[in-house]
């Protein structure tokens, strides 16, 4: 076997692990039983913890979503982070409760998420749910969470969707891959009793837990970070299927790639500095709930990953056609085939009714369209500040 057949094998092997990762928590998913609506336990202290920049807009009908389903006693705290608009004036018109954060060297929703959990531990409430300021909440959802915080003693991530503006097919397909993302895998780490990753809005925490959560600072993936963060303190954090959040993919191509390159920029350094140490932990504590976070963590963005796969798979090709082993060839025919799979089982249980068939032929164009957005971060130049997407 030549260095060329080695060097194509090993890289086959390392991205079929992932791979394989994606496939099993795909295929879990679709084993995962419905929820039972309970009411919310009494005698729990709530607030809704609502940081917001600039969004005079939407902040409105989110407001009024989140006021319809609390209790008498439940309150709403608006952090008004940097913001230049109405945003603080719109709120407190809705009767809530709201601070002005001020501070333009350091921006970012980690900033404002410490700035008001810090203005609640004079009085803090049992309960903490934050929610993004331009987000949709489905009925039910903030008695779900409650009792899903109080019952586990964990922190709990909602249901959560983002869903297209437009029926383009970049939109479409970006649609389709938050769904991969955000729903299907993470039923599937819950239907393997594991825990997930937090998505920043629908996430919901018991105080004693809250309170000790790290300094975010200017993250650009914050929620990843704290969920991680807390995980390795003793709070894995779990899925509630039982509530959801709604947001809206943006409008312009632009804005998306924008809110793609730096949540997938955020990512990928997370994975590389966060993916090894949560494994190298799970095992050093025999926690297995820490090993499937970093499993599912080492999952690079799926274009990503079959982009990589599609140029081991050439590479392989060129071996077998010198004459070398044809085994990277099939390491990498079958690592593209577990992530064809994945995505069609999850799209089957999941997406059929918000994704028409017919987009995903036009799964090439997405990941052609993406390419740019990685080799920036290969070569260096990835996102590392906050920045708000355009709505």
């Amino acid at each position: 076997m030549n260095l060329l057949t080695i060097l194509a094998a090993v890289a086959a092997a390392v991205l079929a692990i992932p791979a394989l990762v994606f496939f099993v928590e795909c295929v879990a998913s679709v084993f995962l039983r419905a929820g039972k609506q309970v009411a919310r336990p009494g005698g729990v202290s709530l607030r809704v913890l609502i940081p917001a920049h600039d969004e005079e807009l939407g902040i409105g009908a989110t407001l009024a979503e989140v006021q319809s389903q609390l209790a008498p006693d439940d309150r709403i705290l608006v952090v008004a982070d940097n913001c230049s608009d109405g945003t603080a004036e719109i709120a407190r018109a809705a009767g809530v409760d709201v601070i002005e954060r001020v501070d333009p060297e350091q921006g970012g929703k980690g900033y404002a998420l410490a700035y008001g959990i810090d203005h609640l531990a004079s009085n803090p409430p049992d309960v903490l749910i934050v929610i993004d300021a331009d987000c949709h909440l489905i009925p039910g959802t903030i008695d779900a969470l409650v009792r899903n915080a109080v019952e586990t003693g964990r922190p709990v991530q909602a249901d959560y969707v983002l869903q297209p503006t437009e029926r383009s097919p970049i939109s479409m397909i970006s649609a389709l891959a938050f769904l991969v993302r955000n729903r299907v895998r993470p039923r599937g780490l819950l239907r393997l009793n594991q825990p997930c990753h937090l998505d920043g809005t629908g996430m919901a925490f018991p105080w004693s837990v809250v309170r000790t959560a790290p300094g975010l600072g200017g993250s650009i993936v914050e929620d990843l970070t704290m969920g991680i963060e807390l995980a390795l303190e003793g709070h894995e954090p779990v899925l509630c299927i039982d509530g959801g959040v709604r947001s809206r993919l943006p409008g312009s191509e632009s804005a998306a790639m924008q809110q793609r390159r730096r949540w997938e920029h955020g990512q990928l350094a997370t994975l590389i500095q966060c993916g090894p140490r949560l494994i190298c932990q799970g095992v050093l504590r025999r926690r297995l709930g820490l090993i499937a976070m970093g499993a599912d963590l080492m999952v690079p963005p799926l274009a990503m990953l079959v982009g990589l796969l599609v140029l081991v798979l050439s590479a392989a090709g060129v071996v077998v056609a010198v004459g070398g082993s044809p085994v990277p060839l099939w390491i990498a025919l079958v690592a593209l085939g577990l992530i064809a799979l994945g995505v069609g089982v999850g799209w089957a249980r999941y997406g059929r009714t918000e994704v028409p068939l017919r987009y995903l032929l036009l799964v090439p164009l997405y990941i052609v369209w993406k390419a740019p957005l990685y080799l920036s971060f290969l070569l260096g130049r990835g996102e590392k500040r906050w920045r708000r997407t355009e709505r």
